[in-house]
This record gives structure tokens, sequence and C-alpha cells, in this order.
């Protein structure tokens, strides 16, 4: 009954950027959800392997689609649909590389009062992309997309996982070396070399956004309309505050210049405790 009312949700989803629900099986212990094929398959074979780059102006429309898309699931349905497993893997690209966000086998319906604890047993996603909340066994709420969508923008910039390991990362994962070299104002570094061009703008703009949806604590995360909104440009985007394990890892602010297709780096003087003070996610419209 819960699968037959979950798909019923589903179907009734219409959206640019959500893969259409063509079908579904249900029959014994038999489960299946059928979606409409999409030529481009999913964006992980553009990201992470030999095949044709995309370039910036596809990547920035692919990273705003899948935003606007899982925003709708979360603001404009009926009742709140958290996909639970936001990954390059289950966003597919059509013939003009349109994103299209699907496999919603993991969907979870939150009606907004229902507040209830999962237990670890119920933990739905993939590694690398689960918030931390699944973990410490905390209230699920549509902020885990968030989280999960702020890895998926910080690997369609860089076109690397957000977990790997390398020496260039000094044995860090990833998406935590990005945000020190973010710091230290080296924003060149973190954005996919085979990229010849792209907009300065919408490259920080993107990182940005990125550091601010994978905050530990969910409060201090955007909802995904908001998020869309400083994609778009339409909100300024304030400094993000350091992910917790660099919460004393540096002591100087980044300030940057932007230009058409050039990034110019600045680092300014170490900020006063009443500079740091300030530092919120007011225009985020956080608390």
């Amino acid at each position: 009954m819960q699968f037959r009312m979950e798909v019923a949700t589903i179907s009734s989803t219409h959206h640019l950027n959500l893969v259409r629900l063509v079908g579904f099986c249900s029959e014994g212990r038999h489960r299946l959800l059928v979606y409409e094929f999409l030529r481009n398959g999913s964006l992980d074979n553009f990201l992470f392997t030999q095949r044709e780059s995309l370039n910036w102006e596809n990547r920035f429309n692919i990273a705003l689609g899948t935003a606007r898309g899982i925003s709708y699931l979360h603001e404009e349905c009926r009742d709140c649909i958290i996909h639970c497993d936001i990954k390059p893997e289950n966003i597919l690209l059509d013939e003009v590389h349109t994103a299209k966000v699907s496999d919603f086998g993991l969907v979870k319906l939150m009606n907004p009062k229902d507040q209830r604890y999962l237990s670890l047993a119920s933990i739905r996603g993939t590694r690398g992309y689960l918030a931390p909340e699944w973990l410490a066994n905390l209230s699920i709420t549509s902020k885990c997309d968030v989280y999960s969508y702020g890895m998926v923008l910080l690997e369609i910039v860089s076109g690397r996982r957000n977990f790997e390991v390398s020496l260039e990362t000094d044995g860090k994962k990833f998406s935590l070396w990005a945000y020190l070299e973010y710091e230290k104002g080296n924003v060149e570094a973190i954005v996919d070399k085979r990229l010849e061009k792209a907009n300065s703008e919408e490259v920080v703009r993107a990182i940005l956004v990125s550091f601010w949806c994978i905050q530990e604590q969910p409060l201090q995360r955007p909802t995904m309309g908001k998020v869309v909104q400083m994609l778009e440009g339409v909100i300024d985007i304030e400094r993000p505050p350091a992910p917790k394990p660099f919460a004393e890892a540096s002591s100087g602010s980044t300030t940057m210049t932007l230009n058409s297709n050039v990034i110019n780096i600045g680092i300014s003087p170490p900020r006063s405790e009443q500079d740091t003070a300030k530092e919120s996610s007011s225009l985020l419209g956080l608390k």
C-alpha cells in the first residue's frame, strides 16, 4: 500500500527537470518503476570518465536545472518529497543536456508535521552523498537532499568525486581539501582542468553555494529554493562558515574580483572577532 501511495504521488509530479514516470509493477514482493529513456545517460559519465567533457555553460545549466527539480519536489508538491539519493548517477541528460532528476526508488514522503526519527537500519542513499544526520540517527528532512546536492555541485565544478583522496589533496577528501583551497584564495585549483573557458562569476557562485549546502548542521543549509536564487544571482551569497573540521584552519578571509573569464584572487588581512561574529546566513533565509 505504501509503495502504491508513493507511486501515485511521484506520478503526479510534472517538471522539466524531473524524469517522467512511465509505469510501475507491484506484484507480490516485486517492485519496479519504469522511467522515460534519456539518450545521453547520466551525469557521472561526463564528469568522471574519458567521455567528452561538458563545457561550463552546460555544467552550470545542469546544476541550476537539478536544483530547480529538487526545489519543486521539496516546496511545490502537496507533500514534501525527499529524494534521499541525489548523486550524479541519478541526474540524467537529454539530447541537449537538460538535467532531469531520476530514480525515486528511495523517495520519502514527508508531511510537514512528520518529525519521526529513523533508525540506522533505515539509512537510504549512497556513500559520499549521505548527510551527517543519517549516521547520527537524527530527524530526516529535506535538508538531507540539500547536503547531497552540495556534494554534486562541487563535483560539477571540479570533475572529481567529492570523497576522492590523492596526493594532490594532501590525503584529505576532495570536498574538505577544496574548502581549504578556497580559504587560501586558490579557486582555480578546485575547477576542472578540462574546462577551457568558464564564467568566473558563475564558478565562484557555484563553489560558495556548494559549501553552504554541505554544512554539518541542517539549519545552516539553505533550502533548495534559496539555492536556486543564489545560483541565479537573485540574492547575494555571504561567505560560508568553515565546516566543523576547519573551524580553526584559517584566520584570514578571501576576497575575489570577478571578471568575464578570469578569477583574480587576493587574501585580505585577518578578520577581527567582531567581524567574525557578524558572519551569518541571514541572506539565505536562515536563522
